[in-house]
């Protein structure tokens, strides 16, 4: 399995969206470099409140672009970055990565896939009702997160639109993503 990215993005202010760029650059251990959530530990304003010093797991988002047609689907416009996501990428099954999962983009990079997203009420801030298409139910009743995973920088490097990527899955049995 492998895909591309389609959009990169970042933002060293808090804000919802995050603006596109030429590229980013990853940085080991801390995520993406002028990014407010790069860090070794929480970044996310309410992780702060809650434990300062836990780690950061939550270093880069990714999210599939699949979900920008899905939504369209609903009514809703929704374009890279704008769900402040770092990564948009095409042709990968994101939601299907097991925890463990790493992800190589580009000629560099390496992110180690951590867990889901776990949406916030900013979404329905952005665009009314959205957050129901995002966070609903499967057929066997369990709730799923649809808007992306998060990762951790193993190894740095730039990571421009139209770069590769590939999968790499774990060893030893596979463990489903849970929310981060």
């Amino acid at each position: 399995m492998s895909g591309t990215v389609v959009a990169v993005s970042c933002n060293e202010e808090y804000s919802f969206t995050k603006p596109s760029r030429e590229s980013v650059t990853l940085l080991a251990g801390l995520g993406v470099e002028g990014d407010v959530h790069a860090g070794a530990t929480v970044r996310h304003r309410f992780r702060v409140r809650q434990d300062p010093t836990q780690p950061n797991l939550r270093q880069v988002h990714l999210m599939h672009e699949e979900l920008f047609a899905e939504v369209a689907e609903a009514g809703f416009e929704v374009g890279p970055g704008e769900l402040g996501e770092n990564i948009t990428t095409r042709g990968i099954d994101l939601l299907g990565l097991p925890t463990g999962a790493l992800l190589r983009i580009g000629d560099e990079a390496v992110v180690e896939v951590t867990g889901l997203r776990n949406p916030c009420a900013q979404i329905d801030a952005f665009q009314r009702g959205l957050m129901k298409q995002v966070v609903g139910r499967g057929e066997d009743g369990r709730v799923s997160y649809k808007a992306g995973v998060m990762g951790v920088v193993r190894v740095g490097g730039r990571v421009r639109p139209g770069d590769g990527i590939g999968i790499e899955l774990p060893d030893g049995p596979l463990r489903p993503l849970e929310r981060v």
